[in-house]
């Protein structure tokens, strides 16, 4: 699987957010300072909670474009048989005869992309799955927490 199509699918993804992102937020900046949004009195909170929503929004929209730049300037490595996972792998794992592929990225853990007819999920070294890959190699096995026993995943690849 080609890793800079993965990157690049990664940073479309997060584009289309940031716009989404920054025009939610410039529109509850807008109601926030509306003539219409003045309190009618001490308990009218309609303004604050405007302004409130604006800079949760905005704060958000700053995280994606961290994100975004991290992706940019984001090189995958190659990795060879043997080598331990770290940031920029795309591993393969097995459970129940079914396979699914996870990138360890640097932020942006939960984005869905799909590459070369895979879907690759987004994972970050702070989500539990990340902790558990991060320096495993090729043939391990990891236990993932889960509804009833933790359930085991075969590690069968990493690129």
């Amino acid at each position: 699987m080609n890793k800079l199509a993965l990157r690049d699918q990664i940073l479309l993804r997060l584009r289309a957010e940031l716009a989404t992102q920054t025009a939610a937020a410039h529109l509850a900046r807008d109601e926030a300072i509306s003539e219409e949004s003045k309190p009618e009195n001490q308990y009218d909170t309609h303004s604050l909670e405007a302004g409130y929503l604006a800079e949760g929004q905005a704060r958000l929209a700053a995280e994606i474009q961290g994100s975004i730049e991290f992706y940019h300037t984001l090189v995958p490595a190659a990795f060879q048989p043997g080598d331990p996972i770290a940031i920029g792998a795309l591993v393969e794992v097995q459970a129940n005869g079914h396979s699914t592929w996870y990138f360890l990225g640097p932020r942006a853990g939960g984005l869905e992309i799909s590459v070369d007819g895979h879907a690759v999920l987004v994972l970050t070294p702070q989500s539990p799955l990340g902790r558990e890959l991060l320096g495993r190699r090729e043939g391990d096995s990891v236990s993932v927490p889960g509804r009833g026993a933790p359930a085991k995943l075969r590690i069968t690849l990493v690129q």
